[in-house]
């Protein structure tokens, strides 16, 4: 029996991939590189085109958009998810605080894979609706 790869648990764990089966996790899992990011290091830059989600595997980055601080997230989180759906401009600023560890799901090696697996990507789109419909009812309350 083949060791599990970590990274299964840490796909697993993202929002937008909720509810995928272990096969699916497995073929983005394949896609996923890892790249480790030193403090300082600015991951993503409002306004630039961006074309790749990172989810970090350990470490902290600040979030902020217009020079305001919105949060800081560290392991677990996905930064980039819509550009991972459809390439644009960045609508934040992502800033290592320490030396930190990511994995990198490219846009184009990603539109490939949804190209013979459909059901990922309709599995995403409820995900993502999911998130929107939340984000609506907060602003809401």
């Amino acid at each position: 029996m083949a060791p599990k790869d970590p990274k299964l648990d840490l796909l697993k764990s993202i929002p937008i991939f909720e509810g995928l089966g272990e096969h699916q996790l497995e073929q983005i899992a394949q896609l996923v590189d890892e790249a480790d990011v030193p403090a300082g290091k600015v991951l993503m830059r409002q306004g630039e085109p961006g074309d790749e989600m990172f989810i970090v595997v350990h470490g902290n980055f600040t979030i902020d958009r217009d020079g305001n601080v919105i949060r800081d997230c560290s392991a677990g989180h996905a930064l980039g998810e819509l550009n991972l759906l459809s390439q644009g401009l960045r609508s934040a600023t992502v800033t290592a605080n320490e030396p930190s560890r990511v994995l990198v799901v490219g846009h184009r090696e990603f539109h490939a894979l949804l190209e013979v697996a459909p059901e990922i990507a309709r599995h995403m789109l409820v995900n993502l609706a999911r998130q929107l419909r939340a984000l609506d009812e907060d602003a809401v309350a």
